[in-house]
């Protein structure tokens, strides 16, 4: 009988959300697990996470569904993408054919009001039972806590974009 997935959840204000969820699906395609990544809001620009995927694809499927960041996109765009994302999330992990999903940057989805917390708790509790979930984004809603089985808050101590260094490649995406 397999084991019961688990439900982890990476939030807060600092750096490193993503990164853990990435480094989850490492260890778990070391051990010959099915791994699937769904990105909600990142867009379609060249990450590492992709460039990695592309070049190991024994590491497991990525789909990148967002328009990129919400304040440089329509509203009825990163709602559009979001509810394609959500669709496609939900067939991945009802699917039984992965044992590792990330829902990355889910949390924003609630934050914004583009999907309703009780669905994502619907898809948590209904899954198949070996399924393990790894959602991350800021200000993860008290009830995906109450769900998560593990979660870890990132907390923002120091930033190089304060002292005006923006993203690099590699560092941040």
């Amino acid at each position: 009988m397999p084991e019961k997935g688990l439900t982890i959840i990476f939030t807060g204000d600092g750096k490193g959300k993503t990164t853990a969820a990435l480094g989850q699906v490492m260890r778990a395609a070391g051990h010959d697990l099915r791994t699937c990544v769904i990105q909600f809001i990142k867009g379609k620009w060249a990450t590492g996470e992709a460039g990695i995927m592309a070049k190991f694809p024994g590491l497991g499927e990525l789909h990148t569904m967002g328009c990129g960041f919400t304040w440089k996109c329509a509203k009825k765009d990163t709602s559009d993408a979001a509810a394609k994302a959500w669709q496609l999330a939900k067939e991945k992990v009802m699917s039984g054919a992965y044992d590792l999903v990330v829902l990355d940057e889910l949390t924003y989805l609630i934050n914004y009001g583009l999907l309703p917390e009780s669905e994502i708790i619907a898809l948590i509790t209904g899954r198949p039972a070996q399924v393990n979930l790894v959602i991350t984004g800021r200000n993860a809603s008290p009830g995906l806590l109450a769900a998560a089985d593990l979660v870890t808050e990132m907390r923002l101590l120091k930033h190089p974009y304060k002292k005006g260094i923006s993203a690099r490649a590699g560092i941040e995406y």
